[in-house]
């Protein structure tokens, strides 16, 4: 899976993202900390209207930003909005109200809601190869997993001999290797369409993925996706110090068994890829996700909440990991950013859902209530997105007529009915029924 580094200018930005990720962890841990010396017993209001704004601006920023993205160049683009995220952390240790760390936020976060997207859409570009771009998702799977593991341990160790407000220091290093590595490779240009209003560009993504019959499967399953790692993420915190009556290092253990999870099947993807479909493999990431979910309405103890959390783990990166493929073989080059730009705002929409969902339930019923409630949505979504993607919807060559275009156009030179590579595009606005 590592031979992909062997290409140059992946392998500076595999870094980018690396680096950049461990400084947004850290600054994840800081903030926590800020919140509480600025709000007390208060610190948790803070932090989730901190969790909404970041959902808003990933909602409502990516797709305007897509729109604007394609006339501008990669790399200038991808620098600034890094120089933008470090210029923010740089501000944040300075703040005396808890208004300023909102704004701030939304700042911050709408520079990354436009910054993931288009990185998302280059590495495509960078590498056309199927199998090396399966390799590159994989690994960025790790990355966020090593994320999650390695910036809380960088900071516990930082905060033995600094402030809390010394790892924003850390987040903007981050930030600015990030721009820098970004910097010093050549970026392929990306491929412009025709001239359209700022509205159509800014929905275009949105269209393309709702008309597109394994898209729609794609959006149901990142319900599914969403309501799993919300139950982590919202809850273990609960489970393990409430439930349970074990400390913070025991949390840190749960969350760690999450990410080992998904590593691991991270590492056998590009393998399993080569053998499964990406529908096969994505509904049974799914699947895992909603059993786990029911499972875990009988967990009695921390040993087998650890075992949960690894099956949990390993199901949220079958489901979630093979989604760049789909997106890629169902797009144009030209429309690619703005396609990944909607499945980031989207997912980002189902997360909106289930945060809230997933801390309501546990706090207001039960944490069993809680688990009941999100397999309930796992498991409607899951069926949804298998009746949505069925098996014929992945061919890539596809029998069309085109009734709707005049006899003079070039795409319909040779006869209106024809058979190639089909995607959502200019020319083909709707999917053909099989």
């Amino acid at each position: 899976m590592l031979s992909v580094l062997k290409n140059r200018t992946y392998r500076h930005l595999f870094l980018a993202q690396v680096i950049a990720l461990v400084g947004t962890g850290l600054a994840t841990v800081a903030l926590g900390l800020l919140a509480f010396d600025l709000a007390g017993a208060q610190a948790g209001a803070v932090l989730g209207t901190a969790l909404a704004i970041k959902m808003a601006a990933y909602i409502g920023v990516a797709p305007v930003a897509a729109a604007f993205a394609e006339h501008l160049p990669r790399k200038a683009m991808l620098v600034t909005l890094d120089l933008v995220r470090a210029v923010v952390a740089l501000m944040l240790p300075f703040v005396t109200e808890i208004w300023q760390v909102y704004v701030l936020i939304f700042v911050l976060q709408s520079a990354s809601a436009a910054f993931t997207p288009t990185f998302q859409a280059t590495i495509p570009d960078i590498l056309p190869d199927e199998r090396e771009y399966t390799r590159a998702l994989s690994l960025s799977r790790l990355a966020y997993d090593l994320e999650s593991v390695i910036s809380p341990m960088l900071a516990a160790l930082l905060l033995t001999v600094v402030s809390f407000h010394s790892l924003f220091a850390g987040t903007v290093v981050g930030f600015l290797v990030s721009a820098a590595m970004v910097g010093t490779v050549v970026l392929p240009l990306a491929a412009r369409g025709p001239k359209r209003s700022i509205y159509e560009r800014t929905t275009k993504g949105m269209r393309i993925f709702l008309r597109t019959p394994r898209l729609r499967g794609l959006l149901a399953l990142n319900l599914t996706i969403a309501a799993a790692s919300a139950m982590v993420i919202v809850n273990t915190v609960v489970l393990v110090q409430s439930k349970f009556a074990l400390p913070q290092s025991s949390t840190a253990m749960a969350l760690m068994a999450f990410g080992g999870g998904s590593m691991v099947v991270a590492l056998m993807l590009p393998k399993l890829l080569e053998r499964l479909d990406d529908r096969k493999a994505m509904l049974a990431g799914g699947a895992v996700l909603v059993a786990g979910l029911i499972l875990g309405t009988f967990v009695s103890s921390y040993p087998a909440l650890i075992l949960l959390w690894l099956v949990l783990g390993a199901g949220y990166s079958l489901a979630q990991t093979p989604s760049g493929r789909i997106l890629r073989r169902s797009s144009s080059a030209q429309d690619r950013p703005a396609l990944f730009a909607a499945q980031f705002a989207l997912s980002h929409a189902c997360w909106l859902i289930t945060y809230p969902l997933a801390g309501w339930l546990g706090a207001s019923v039960s944490l069993t209530a809680s688990f009941i409630g999100l397999s309930l949505v796992a498991a409607v979504a899951w069926l949804v997105s298998k009746r949505i993607w069925r098996p014929e919807y992945e061919e890539d060559v596809v029998a069309h007529n085109h009734d709707d275009l005049p006899e003079d156009h070039p795409h319909v030179a040779n006869g209106n009915a024809h058979a190639h590579s089909f995607v959502i595009d200019d020319d083909h606005r709707k999917w053909p029924k099989p």
